[in-house]
């Protein structure tokens, strides 16, 4: 999986804003959101973009998948298997997303540095699910579109 600027560049943003004052979170509360979610919508369009690479049957079985229908196309054990991490990890990477969105929330209500700060320990986190569910997803693509 190629590095991804938008992800770099929020990493080490919210690297540094965990030993900001309260005042430093106050000024720059819209910049950490917006550089946040410039890496949530670069990794959102690559996990797209990979899905696109594979074939028509794995990417119609992996949406059966997130519908919780049974596959119309009658896969193989290890491409169900496969899929299967896939939808789990694509999962788990969006539940962080939204715990470390969640966080951030309630910080900025509570007016929370603590919380601010363990709202970017999970918003990292979030970023390393999603660019580990990438690399699952990569391993789908047939060699031939790589």
């Amino acid at each position: 999986m190629r590095k991804l600027t938008e992800v770099e560049e929020a990493k080490a943003l919210m690297t540094e804003a965990l030993d900001w004052s309260v005042m430093k979170w106050l000024k720059e509360k819209k910049r950490v959101r917006k550089t946040a979610d410039r890496a949530n919508d670069a990794l959102d369009q690559l996990s797209k973009e990979t899905k696109l690479m594979w074939a028509d049957d794995l990417r119609t079985t992996y949406c059966d998948l997130g519908r919780n229908v049974k596959p119309a196309n009658k896969p193989d054990d290890e491409m169900l298997k496969s899929l299967a991490q896939v939808k789990h990890a694509d999962d788990e990477a969006f539940r962080a997303r939204m715990d470390a969105e969640n966080t951030f929330d309630q910080a900025e209500r509570q007016l929370s540095t603590s919380m601010a700060r363990e709202g970017c320990r999970k918003a990292i986190y979030s970023w390393e699910l999603h660019e580990k569910a990438i690399r699952i997803a990569e391993r789908l693509i047939p060699p031939a579109s790589r």
